[in-house]
């Protein structure tokens, strides 16, 4: 419960200060110039994917067990850093051969090299770290600390249009330096030692999560990939209608299911290695609360989604209004299946795992690009709605079948 209660007042500030933050940037900003920043985001979030390789699931995992035996823990953190600046390499000759020789991108290519900041940051925050450690409030400190830093350098200054790169460059500044400061935690608090890990054990890391890597990578594939493919297809201002509602439905999708399923995850684990039946009927009892506190709240934000889109943009822009209204259907179905996705991995379901959302992402992601194509904003978001619920029942039909008596 300290660890939900940290992960829960991170979740209050990090959703608080947007809030006011995206409001004032699309305001000063306008819908072009946000839009690009937005796409520009999307964009580095493919890079992020990439560089965090599913080890926000598997090494939380790793760590949780092998926490009380400071040798291996040092082990799995020289892997899992070894493996993370491998990637961040390559995901930056990536980013420069795209920029270099694609128009579009070469077009605002500083717009996109500002914004990788942000996933320099996140690949040396170890997050996954302070959550199989159970310190979660690490990451809160840290997080609050960065939040109420940028807030107030972004009101100072960025003042109009013009200003708009400025945006990237404040938020990979502070991704940058509470990423650094996790990492000497890390090194002070935890007295936790690194050192490069060889080529046969970096491969062996690959190899064994890369059935977790799929599934995040597919995940990600038909979640973040949506602004950017709405991005490509259509034009800025579309792209920062539609992420305005977005933002607001993730906002509604992570708080406070992520602060529970976070803290929940390592000690899940931990109870399904002595405890089987015992585990499975914890997890039983989270998803009913889970379901029916979305089935009670998220009806009434459907119902107010004018209202909020005009609190975030000063006019209830009805792209964004109805592009929120069918986000927040599908957020039902994620909060419906939230513990019951979490439990397959528990319990070393990870090829099923993987199956479901690599199916999901060979189907999404042709259905995305179908809709945006024929409806533009409406599109990108009915094709959420499809994807999740069918996410949902392939879960439950999968979850049903085990047996843990």
């Amino acid at each position: 419960m300290k660890n939900v209660a940290s992960l829960s007042t991170l979740q209050i500030i990090t959703y608080l200060l947007p809030v006011v933050i995206v409001p004032y940037l699309f305001r000063v900003l306008g819908p072009d110039k946000f839009g690009l920043i937005a796409f520009a985001q999307a964009f580095a979030q493919c890079f992020i994917i990439l560089t965090d390789y599913g080890f926000s699931i598997s090494a939380t995992k790793e760590i949780a067990l092998c926490r009380s035996e400071h040798s291996k823990v040092c082990r799995a953190f020289s892997l899992v850093m070894t493996v993370k600046i491998f990637l961040v390499a390559i995901s930056l000759l990536i980013l420069g051969a795209i920029v270099y020789f694609v128009p579009r991108f070469r077009n605002d290519w500083l717009v996109y090299i500002l914004s990788f900041g942000t996933v320099v940051g996140t690949t040396i925050f170890p997050v996954w770290f302070f959550q199989g450690t159970e310190k979660m409030k690490h990451i809160t400190d840290l997080n609050i600390l960065g939040g109420l830093v940028m807030a107030p350098l972004i009101f100072i200054f960025v003042k109009g249009p013009g200003d708009y790169l400025l945006v990237p460059l404040i938020n990979s500044s502070v991704f940058l330096i509470t990423g650094l400061w996790g990492q000497y935690l890390v090194f002070s608090k935890f007295r936790v030692s690194f050192k490069f890990q060889g080529y046969r054990k970096f491969r062996d890391h690959l190899k064994s999560g890369w059935d977790i890597f799929i599934s995040m990578a597919a995940i990600n594939a038909y979640t973040s990939m949506r602004v950017f493919i709405l991005g490509l297809l259509t034009n800025n201002s579309i792209t920062g209608l539609y992420s305005i509602a977005e933002r607001i439905a993730n906002a509604c999708q992570t708080f406070p299911l992520s602060s529970f399923s976070q803290a929940i995850f390592p000690r899940l684990n931990k109870i399904f290695q002595n405890n089987k039946a015992k585990a499975f009927k914890m997890m039983q009892h989270m998803q009913q609360i889970t379901t029916l506190i979305a089935l009670l709240c998220l009806p009434l934000i459907i119902i107010l989604a004018g209202p909020i889109v005009q609190i975030a943009c000063g006019k209830a822009y009805p792209q964004t209004v109805i592009s929120l209204q069918f986000l927040l259907v599908s957020v039902f179905f994620i909060a419906a299946n939230a513990f019951r996705v979490q439990f397959l991995l528990v319990c070393g379901k990870t090829y099923t795992y993987s199956m479901i959302h690599v199916t999901a992402a060979m189907m999404g992601l042709p259905l995305i690009f179908l809709l945006v194509n024929f409806f533009s904003y409406l599109g990108a978001a009915g094709a959420t709605l499809a994807i999740e619920a069918g996410i949902f029942f392939a879960t439950y039909y999968n979850v049903k079948k085990l047996k843990f008596q």
